[in-house]
């Protein structure tokens, strides 16, 4: 997919502010690793027909927008990845004047907005209308283990496709198990002996105790099947609520990021196992990290329509035109995949997006305890002054499409939320609201009806929240529907943890 270098990879850089190199590493922008030309050519790779990796996933392999440019950032060294680098990447590819920024790497735990160099990173992006897409983490099922959660960024969980691999072992005394990791060698019927395992502990539960002494077993070549429940949020994805802003959502929404086929550098392992020096072009892996560029190419696909849209009307028509997933697959519901799967086709026209402008971040930014001083060195404002009043009201009325309430267990609640929309679906439309959500829990629009008359127009409504919680959550959505356009947003209640 990264076929043609002088017209696909218009520029690439790379960046080791501490100067030292490990052995392994490469002094370029060159792939060296494997996982930054994979998240690539998903977002931006061009047309390839018959690829696979050693057989499986045979087909036709594209990027989301084929017709992208790609700018190389190289960050990440066998060391790691350092603030420092990430930081000059970020203003680098602002100045260089990217559409959108992809990023599929996170921290090891969650941090404070304004420690986080990401966060920091896609702000500055964001005011010089840049969208950020990031990876929500791979740190599930665990809730509140979001690695990527600022508001002014794309926070993408990962989901499963239709398709999966299974792959048989054969024990010594004939018992057949089902395991998911792909394996591409025949091992035509051989046996090989098992390592004890308390030399090698495992994590997972269950089928670990057959006894047998000089235990053997046959592994045979994995089998591509259909996954019938697919679309659903597999364990690794990082789980909501927002480890730090509890009353905004995330992660935003899910894109496929298990069993992804993607280009791979020639120079870099299949795998990770010692000795394995096979070499391909295409390799399939699953994570976050696959799912993020997935939106990221929908983002570009949007802004190709749209040029001026500002990176919150973006994310908005991400969000609003996601299709609904299973709360009975994913009993997290929005916490595991937040307003559904991305859906490509409709999110160019969402009929009204929720727009946010930089002074609202600002807000947001002293609503959540930031003194006046520190929000105007990170925003580079330094005529910014943090207004006083309720900090809640400031962070709940951020004009984002979803609604995320935390509350006190087995307390009465009673919230309102204020938001605005700008038509940009058919000039002279009426958009009905049409609520659901649990017995228990009352929620009201006002007004329940909204009326355009021109393109551009933009109207506001408050949407207030009441009951109490006998579980843990509950989950809801607000549809506008004029006929032609439903534009949907989550909504969800839960205790604070």
């Amino acid at each position: 997919m990264l076929n043609s270098l002088s017209s696909k990879i218009i520029g690439a850089k790379y960046y080791k502010s501490d100067g030292f190199f490990d052995k392994g590493d490469l002094k370029s922008p060159r792939d060296s690793e494997g996982h930054g030309t994979h998240t690539a050519s998903t977002a931006g790779g061009g047309l390839v027909n018959m690829a696979s990796q050693l057989g499986f996933g045979l087909g036709t392999a594209r990027g989301g927008v084929p017709s992208a440019r790609i700018a190389v950032y190289k960050v990440c060294w066998y060391d790691g990845c350092d603030d420092a680098d990430i930081l000059a990447a970020f203003d680098d590819a602002i100045s260089d004047g990217v559409d959108i920024i992809t990023v599929s790497l996170g921290g090891d735990s969650a941090v404070d907005y304004f420690k986080d160099s990401i966060a920091i990173g896609s702000f500055h992006a964001a005011i010089k209308g840049i969208l950020t897409s990031t990876s929500a983490g791979n740190e599930g099922p665990q809730l509140s283990t979001l690695l990527n959660f600022a508001p002014w960024s794309l926070s993408v969980a990962a989901a499963t496709i239709n398709r999966k691999f299974l792959t048989k072992v054969r024990l010594g005394n004939n018992k057949i198990y089902e395991g998911i990791s792909i394996n591409s060698f025949d091992l035509k019927n051989e046996t090989f002996p098992l390592i004890y395992g308390g030399d090698a502990p495992n994590t997972t539960e269950g089928y670990s105790s057959s006894q047998s002494r000089n235990a053997t077993a046959s592994i045979f070549r994995s089998n591509e099947v259909t996954d019938k429940l697919a679309p659903y949020i597999p364990s690794f994805s990082s789980r909501g609520p927002n480890p730090i802003s509890r009353n905004i959502l995330k992660p935003d929404l899910a894109a496929p990021g298990v069993y992804i086929l993607a280009a791979w550098s020639p120079i870099a392992p299949i795998s990770g196992v010692e000795g394995d020096d096979r070499v391909v072009n295409y390799n399939i892996f699953s994570g976050t990290s696959m799912a993020c560029p997935h939106a990221s190419a929908t983002a570009a696909y949007i802004k190709s329509f749209h040029p001026t849209w500002s990176p919150a009307a973006i994310k908005s028509s991400l969000i609003t035109t996601a299709n609904p997933m299973r709360s009975d697959l994913n009993p997290e519901s929005e916490f595991a995949y937040g307003s559904g799967l991305l859906n490509p086709i409709k999110a160019p026209f969402p009929g009204l997006i929720y727009d946010i402008e930089e002074l609202d971040y600002v807000r947001f930014l002293c609503g959540e305890g930031y003194n006046t001083k520190l929000v105007q060195i990170i925003t580079g404002n330094i005529s910014i002054e943090c207004p006083k009043g309720n900090n809640e009201t400031i962070i709940i009325d951020l004009n984002h499409p979803s609604f995320a309430l935390s509350t006190p267990a087995s307390e009465s609640f009673s919230r309102v939320f204020h938001r605005t929309v700008t038509n940009v679906g058919s000039p002279t439309s009426t958009y009905k609201a049409n609520l659901i959500g649990p017995l228990g829990i009352n929620i009201t629009v006002e007004p329940s009806v909204l009326s355009f008359t021109s393109l551009g127009e933009k109207l506001s409504f408050a949407l207030k929240i009441e009951g109490k919680l006998d579980g843990f959550l509950e989950s809801a959505s607000l549809l506008w529907d004029d006929g032609t356009f439903q534009v949907k947003s989550p909504i969800i209640i839960y205790v604070a943890l």
